[in-house]
C-alpha cells in the first residue's frame, strides 16, 4: 500500500491493510479536549448572557461564580492539553504533526482540498482516501482549531489576569494583550467571537466525520477510539 508523503493519499489500487494512525496520547487528548470545549462553550454562553440572579443572601446565590469557576477550570485544562499536544506533535508519529504543519506549498495538496470540498457538497460521488486527515480536514484543523485555540487561550488568560489586577504576575504575562487590542472590551469581544468560530468548527468537524464514516471508503469515528484506520475498499478511487 502506497501513501503519498505530502498529502498522505492512499493508493487503493495496490490493496490496503489497517493502519495504526492515531496514537493513544492523541486519542486521549482528542476526547479530553472535546469535553473541555463543551464546558467552555456552555459556560461561555452563560457568562455572556447571565441568567436572572436568584433572590436571597449572596452566600446562598453563588450560581454565577460556579459557572465562572467551571469556565476557568475548563480553560486552564484546555490550555495545558494544547501545550501537551504541541509536545506530542514533536515526539509522536508523522500523523500527529498534520494539523500543525499543513503543506500549503503543495499544489497536489490544494487539489485535494478542492476535491474534498466538492465531495462534501455532493458535487462528486467519490473522493481519494487518506491515511490521516484529508487535506480539507487538515486545513480546517489548522485554520480553525489550532489558530483559533491560540487566540482563545491568549485572550482567555488575559481576561482571567484582569480579575487579579495590574500588580500581579498574571498581568505581567498577559497585560500586553490589552495593549494589542486596545481595551478590555475588545479582548472580551474577540474571545466571545472565537467561541462561535469553535462552534462552527465543531459542527463541521462532526458532520464530516459522520459523513465520511458512513459514505467514505475508510473508518473515521472508530479510528479515534482504536487508533486504526480501516479501509472499506481495495481498488479504484473512493
Amino acid at each position: 500500500m502506497k501513501i503519498d508523503p505530502v498529502t498522505y493519499e492512499v493508493d487503493m489500487s495496490a490493496g490496503t491493510h489497517p493502519l495504526y494512525v492515531w496514537e493513544a496520547p492523541v486519542r486521549v487528548w482528542h476526547w479530553a479536549m472535546m469535553v473541555c470545549m463543551f464546558v467552555m462553550i456552555a459556560t461561555g454562553f452563560l457568562i455572556g448572557a447571565p441568567m436572572v440572579a436568584n433572590l436571597g443572601d449572596t452566600w446562598a446565590t453563588y450560581d454565577f461564580a460556579y459557572i465562572r469557576f467551571a469556565h476557568f477550570a475548563a480553560g486552564m485544562i484546555y490550555t495545558v492539553l494544547f501545550i501537551y499536544r504541541l509536545y506530542w506533535a514533536a515526539v509522536g508519529n508523522k500523523y500527529s504533526r498534520q494539523i500543525f504543519i499543513p503543506p500549503l506549498w503543495s499544489w497536489k495538496w490544494w487539489k485535494g482540498v478542492f476535491g474534498q470540498v466538492a465531495y462534501y457538497l455532493f458535487m462528486k460521488k467519490t473522493s481519494a482516501e487518506y491515511a490521516g486527515h484529508n487535506p480539507l480536514a487538515q486545513l480546517a484543523m489548522f485554520g480553525f482549531f489550532v489558530l483559533g485555540s491560540i487566540v482563545l487561550i491568549v485572550t482567555g488568560l488575559a481576561l482571567y489576569a484582569q480579575a487579579w489586577g495590574w500588580d500581579v504576575y498574571w498581568m505581567s504575562w498577559f497585560g500586553w494583550v490589552f495593549t494589542l487590542f486596545g481595551d478590555a472590551q475588545a479582548v472580551r469581544t474577540v474571545h466571545h467571537a472565537f467561541m462561535y468560530v469553535m462552534i462552527i468548527f465543531t459542527i463541521a468537524h462532526m458532520y464530516m466525520s459522520f459523513r465520511e464514516d458512513i459514505m467514505g471508503g475508510c473508518t473515521t469515528l472508530s479510528s479515534m477510539t482504536t487508533g486504526l484506520r480501516m479501509f472499506k475498499h481495495t481498488g479504484g478511487e473512493h
